[in-house]
């Protein structure tokens, strides 16, 4: 799966890893300050990397079964210590009386109101791997409930509360001291077929769902509901309990699989939705002959339907994920939004059963709309200028969570009807209080092939039109993934704005939220009309007075550091300094290191060998690497070293190939991060380093 706001997902993993504290000294941990809410006092209005990591991350905010109250969960970071920790919270429906529930240094993960609201259920490493916790709703009486060797990655109660259905790593293939039992401490890894290492892990183990029986305290008679079969439920890298589903009668589970593995798993996007008959362990697969993704089930209230997400095309991971419903008496399913050109990203069901709420990202804003599963209608309940991410039914309102590029995420009560707001958290209010945000303006750009193109323009603060300011062409990763309201602790828009620069943030071509076709260019056509969406954002803004057109910038990572180097080679002088974080350098040597051969072979068109392809030919003639003879312009690099997605030897090669050209050069290599930054201080170096690199020639 590509770099999309996958992010969030990523960087919620990041943070349980950091916060669990499992490699932490026992006596240093149990001296440690408690990690909690910030105080941080800021004098100028300025934010910096200390102010980003000060925010409190809010996240899961979860409806009581009697809509009274709302559990949510807020991340608290320590720069010091180099790791988070989570705390939950809850509050009244209409976001009164707010109060901390917990308060230790083991995160509280996963939280959700189990037996009737009596109880809340949670993941917790207190007795030194993740296992379920229950408590009361005052945080009182924590008792573990499971004891599963080695832990467990997420669960599910049963609607009946007899049943407790968790994810658990289980072995998979044979490791070298299987084969050599007389070499137990042989580092050596055999390797003989594909997908060995995914984004960021080598493969040895693979998630399994099991079904336990649970008598209110604890788990016994626990079944593998793919028992004896080699595959992955849910997918990995990024996928959770969401692509698993309880129906209402608690008698079947619905759950997400890709039933391959090795070459033929890296070569297709084709999961299917199964049915499992918990008394009969019979399985069902509902999208047989469905060839792209199908993920995420969710049975309507009455359990007569099963909704769930679906691509068309195998191989194609940005394929317009659609929301499909099944009658399932009749076997009937329907495409309810074939006439919606935009993707489906969340859905829950009404309490009608005969519509759907859902998230879709649309002209770069992610609102929430109503879908009737009948007349196949999606009208949209919000509007304005923010990106919705998930939220929870209750009775006339949704809860829901809601950030900008101003503001990261709260929570926010939705009238169904009318769409009215009313913000409900205020988490980061003491913060956003003392903080002068750069004015964030929407503007439509002509293209070189005569269309418009929403380009996000982020001032600095304190903005002044009398003079002159360096600015920065942020690149988008993905490269399907849309330059919504996105809210980031990296690649923040107002963190760069704030450093005296006006950001200039296109969402050219291969962008979803602006039609298939629009999205859907990109394929194929590296260094093409995209690069040229993006030279034409910059030109369009570097015209204003209030920009130095001699003081250019240019940054992005995965796809926008393969954009930052292309770029690099093809600029004609527009810009002073490039910056480049886990870009691709070389697509040949790209498409030999990376793991999800489906997502090389659909939008570069297959093997660099295949000579025969027209398409193929163009996608690796533009590889940044063959334009290097044209760099003549400062760049700095960074990546990290397990990254397995795009290797950081694509960040060396780029950088011997500067050096080699006499180019000013610099690089930051992070020997412990993946494709994204999620330590702390790593994350604050990051920052700082981006900063300085870019003043230095730009200022």
């Amino acid at each position: 799966m590509k770099f999309k706001s996958i992010m969030a997902i990523a960087l919620s993993a990041g943070l349980f890893a950091c916060g669990s504290g499992k490699n932490d000294n026992e006596k240093e941990k149990s001296n440690a300050p408690l990690i909690g809410k910030s105080t941080i006092k800021i004098s100028d209005g300025i934010m910096t990397p200390e102010v980003l990591y000060s925010f409190g991350r809010v996240s899961e905010a979860v409806v009581s079964p009697d809509n009274s109250k709302i559990l949510y969960g807020v991340t608290y970071v320590s720069v010091e210590q180099n790791k988070t920790n989570r705390e939950l919270f809850t509050m009244n429906i209409d976001g009164s009386d707010n109060k901390q529930i917990t308060e230790t240094k083991t995160s509280e993960n996963s939280a959700v109101w189990v037996k009737n609201g009596s109880k809340i259920a949670f993941l917790s490493v207190e007795s030194g791997s993740p296992q379920i916790w229950e408590m009361n709703p005052d945080g009182s009486e924590r008792a573990q409930i499971s004891e599963i060797e080695g832990g467990i990655n997420g669960f599910s109660y049963s609607p009946d509360g007899k049943k407790i259905l968790y994810i658990k790593n289980i072995k998979f293939g044979k490791r070298t001291s299987d084969i050599y039992p007389d070499l137990p401490e042989a580092s050596g890894r055999i390797i003989e077929d594909l997908m060995y290492k995914h984004w960021s892990e080598w493969i040895e183990e693979i998630p399994h769902s099991f079904i336990a029986d649970f008598d209110g305290s604890k788990l016994s008679n626990d079944t593998d509901i793919l028992d004896g079969e080699p595959y992955e439920c849910p997918m990995l890298p990024f996928g959770g309990v969401e692509q698993l589903a309880w129906s209402p009668d608690s008698k079947t589970i619905a759950y997400t699989c890709r039933k391959k593995t090795g070459m033929a798993y890296a070569l297709s996007t084709n999961s299917d939705i199964y049915l499992y008959n918990i008394e009969s362990k019979e399985t069902q697969n509902l999208t047989d002959g469905m060839m792209g993704y199908d993920i995420n089930p969710i049975f309507s209230p009455d359990g007569k339907y099963i909704a769930w997400q679906s691509m068309e095309r195998d191989g194609y991971e940005s394929d317009k994920n659609r929301l499909f419903v099944m009658n399932l008496s009749t076997g009937e399913k329907t495409n309810v939004s074939e006439n919606f050109d935009y993707n489906t990203d969340f859905a829950q069901w009404n309490d009608d059963n005969q519509s759907l709420y859902i998230v879709s990202c649309v002209e770069a804003k992610t609102q929430i709309f109503k879908a009737d599963i009948n007349t196949k209608e999606i009208k949209p309940v919000t509007e304005g200028v923010h990106d919705y991410e998930s939220f929870s039914l209750a009775g006339d309102k949704l809860i829901a969570l809601r950030h900008s590029m101003s503001q990261p995420n709260e929570i926010y009560a939705v009238n169904v009807t009318d769409g009215n707001t009313t913000q409900l958290s205020f988490e980061n209010k003491e913060i956003l209080d003392q903080l002068k945000m750069g004015k964030v303006e929407e503007r439509w750009i002509p293209t070189t092939d005569g269309k418009k193109m929403l380009t996000w323009i982020v001032y600095p603060p304190n903005f002044d039109p009398n003079k002159k300011y360096p600015a920065l062409l942020y690149c988008q990763g993905g490269p399907q993934s849309t330059v919504s309201q996105f809210w980031s602790y990296r690649w923040n828009l107002q963190m760069m704005a704030a450093n005296g620069y006006i950001i200039v943030a296109p969402n050219r071509r291969g962008l979803p939220g602006f039609g298939q076709e629009w999205n859907e260019q990109i394929s194929g056509d590296y260094g093409g009309q995209n690069m040229k969406d993006y030279l034409s954002a910059i030109d369009a803004v570097a015209k204003e007075p209030f920009v130095d057109a001699d003081k250019l910038g240019c940054t992005g990572a995965s796809y926008g550091g393969f954009s930052t180097y292309w770029l690099a080679g093809n600029h004609n002088k527009r810009f002073k300094a490039f910056l480049a974080h886990a870009g691709i350098f070389n697509l040949e040597a790209q498409y030999l290191e990376t793991e999800e051969m489906w997502f090389a072979n659909w939008d570069l068109g297959g093997s660099f060998w295949d000579r025969s392809n027209s398409i193929t030919q163009r996608s690796y003639a533009n590889s940044p690497h063959k334009f290097v003879d044209k760099w003549d312009t400062p760049i700095m690099i960074t990546h990290g070293e397990h990254d397995y997605r795009i290797l950081a030897s694509q960040g060396m090669m780029a950088f011997n190939a500067a050096k080699l050209r006499g180019i000013p050069t610099r690089m930051l290599i992070f020997p412990d991060e993946t494709h994204w930054i999620a330590k702390p201080q790593n994350g604050i170096l990051f920052q700082r380093e981006f900063k300085r690199w870019f003043d230095e020639w730009l200022k």
